[in-house]
């Protein structure tokens, strides 16, 4: 369920159902086709996995109680892949202890069936947003790496000084350089990472973690 990030960010928006109830998961599937999402439904979560889905924005709606992996197993399982995409959980059965797992385990919204349709479409509308947000970020994350690999070892360690606020002088004397070596190496950050001003890089310094 994972791909290459570049084409995904752009693609349309695709909500995937799990329900082993027929009924339950083509009455979602009509219902956010009616206000113009895409959806495909399954019914387990191994016609899920089977079926490997293209990586495209959007959001899983999974019941917690499904044969064979549940949806709370499908949760955990996609976290250790790494894969965040959003997930709603939706029940016949739930209970307190149950919604805190999966809202702490990191789902966006948890529904106890009936559930009315607009809270429906406000909980998938909300989990969209969310997943396209991530991937302008990852995207975002991924072309300022991309711009970081380009900088030798001292142009990194001038660009962590200068965006720890340090001045040229100060950047000199630790890294035991002349004021006007600082300045070219500085220079160099600022041209290669493709920013303008400190804010900037320090704002694309923050996407590397530093």
């Amino acid at each position: 369920m994972n791909a290459p990030a570049g084409t995904a960010s752009v693609a349309t928006p695709l909500v995937l159902i799990v329900d082993d109830d027929e009924g339950i998961r083509e009455a979602l599937a009509d219902l956010l086709r009616s206000v113009g999402i895409e959806a495909k439904s399954f019914g387990s979560t191994r016609e899920l996995l089977d079926a490997a889905p293209a990586d495209r924005p959007g959001c899983l709606v999974l019941d917690v109680r499904l044969p064979g992996l549940s949806g709370l197993d499908l949760q955990a399982q996609l976290a250790r892949s790494g894969n965040t995409r959003p997930i709603i959980f939706m029940t016949g059965h739930g209970d307190i202890p149950m919604s805190v797992r999966a809202m702490k385990a990191g789902a966006t919204d948890f529904l106890t069936k009936p559930f009315r349709d607009q809270d429906m479409l406000d909980a998938v509308a909300a989990a969209i947003d969310k997943d396209m947000g991530q991937r302008r970020d990852a995207a975002a994350a991924k072309e300022v790496a991309a711009l970081a690999a380009t900088l030798t070892p001292r142009e990194t360690e001038v660009m962590v000084a200068v965006v720890k606020g340090l001045m040229n002088k100060q950047i000199a004397g630790l890294l035991g350089i002349s004021e006007i070596t600082v300045k070219l190496h500085r220079g160099n950050v600022m041209r290669k990472m493709a920013v303008r001003s400190v804010a900037d890089l320090v704002r694309r310094a923050e996407l590397l973690g530093h």
